[in-house]
């Protein structure tokens, strides 16, 4: 094959959120002379991605944001660019909301197509209601039905369609070695960060519901008010940064609390923490306590998160009944030095490394052409 095979990947945006990470983790492992990707994302602002996908060889393309009443110019949008860009032969879609509308019309073009579940809520609302109208042909609409863990799978296409040779878990798979616990990186990095001596709580995630930053923020208030010497480090950035700013303020935690915004280095700030709390409503399946135990950091997280993320001890969940104290008693556990270990063998044991996922990945979309051109089905031995 002289010139690699293309992917279409549909996304909202290019930030440093889970699902685009998982695809920038897989495009930048991947053989990119014989598989390249290319975007389209709802959104003509240039986003945290950008540079290293241009950088990488791919392409990004903007098409208009679905607001409903937008209906018909959304899909002459679609049927404009699939027109005029015959040489995709795979679609990949991570926008759920509107997978069912622009799959239905790539299918029209020949298109192989993958619709992929990376959460398991649309939230609360009207706009989750129609979300989640919107949402539920996608299961009859493509392919292949891609979920980052089962729980996302049976969320989005129905336990029925769980069961089906098209559906597929893809593990979100990491570098491991970026992640290995290494002594004089963490000494660097709390120097850097002027956080030398302190009892240092972590989060990784986006500033939105989800994430549950109003929890987060008040359990860490309980364990400042026990441990002085706590601080809080928030990494990310998005819409309800402000609100948890002021938040912040209000209960004096300014001087504890630093919010870090959208960072490139997280494996190294990951070294600095002494443990990390997610606390999310609900997740797809939480990449970053993923991160945290390939860190060797030990993990407190919601009930919410997905077993598929349990890769190691180091991580305990808690209901959302518990109280706030009892939150703050398991944190403060970790107070006292604890050692941390190389957590290598049993993330890449897990399946979690990115080496094998991105030769199967690539698999995949190689023999998905090969369906194209010569209508052989693909089928993926489990």
């Amino acid at each position: 094959m002289e010139k690699p095979v293309r992917i279409l990947h549909v996304l909202g945006r290019l930030d440093r959120g889970g699902a685009e990470t998982m695809v920038m983790n897989l495009y930048r492992n991947i053989d990119r002379s014989k598989v390249q990707f290319d975007f389209i994302i709802h959104t003509k602002d240039k986003c945290d991605y950008h540079e290293d996908i241009v950088s990488l060889g791919g392409r990004i393309y903007s098409i208009p944001r679905y607001k409903g009443v937008n209906f018909f110019q959304y899909m002459r949008a679609w049927h404009r660019f699939l027109k005029a860009h015959p040489e995709y032969k795979i679609i990949h879609g991570h926008v759920r909301s509107t997978a069912s509308i622009y799959l239905r019309i790539a299918k029209k073009y020949g298109l192989v197509t993958i619709a992929h579940s990376h959460s398991t809520s649309s939230g609360t609302g009207f706009a989750a209601i129609l979300k989640n109208l919107l949402q539920y042909p996608i299961r009859y609409t493509a392919d292949y039905l891609f979920a980052c863990s089962k729980s996302a799978g049976v969320w989005l296409f129905g336990k029925r369609a769980t069961k089906k040779e098209k559906f597929l878990i893809l593990k979100n798979a990491i570098d491991t070695k970026k992640y290995i616990h290494d002594h004089n990186t963490r000494l660097e990095k709390r120097k850097e960060l002027q956080i030398e001596g302190k009892f240092v709580i972590g989060h990784v995630g986006r500033f939105s519901t989800p994430k549950n930053h109003d929890l987060l923020i008040e359990i860490f208030k309980v364990v400042h008010d026990k441990n002085k010497n706590a601080i809080l480090l928030m990494v990310g950035d998005g819409e309800l940064r402000p609100i948890i700013e002021n938040k912040v303020n209000d209960l004096g935690l300014t001087n504890s609390v630093i919010f870090m915004g959208v960072r490139s280095d997280i494996p190294e700030i990951l070294q600095a923490m002494d443990v990390f709390l997610f606390p999310s409503l609900f997740e797809g399946l939480g990449i970053v306590a993923i991160e945290a135990q390939a860190a060797g950091l030990p993990c407190i997280v919601s009930e919410s998160i997905p077993k598929e993320a349990y890769i190691t001890d180091l991580i305990k969940s808690l209901p959302f009944s518990n109280s706030l104290d009892e939150w703050a008693e398991h944190i403060l556990y970790y107070s006292n030095s604890h050692g941390r270990s190389n957590m290598q063998k049993e993330i890449d044991s897990s399946g979690y490394d990115i080496n094998g996922t991105v030769h199967w990945i690539q698999n995949f979309y190689l023999g998905n052409y090969g369906e194209y051109e010569h209508r052989n089905r693909y089928r993926y031995n489990k």
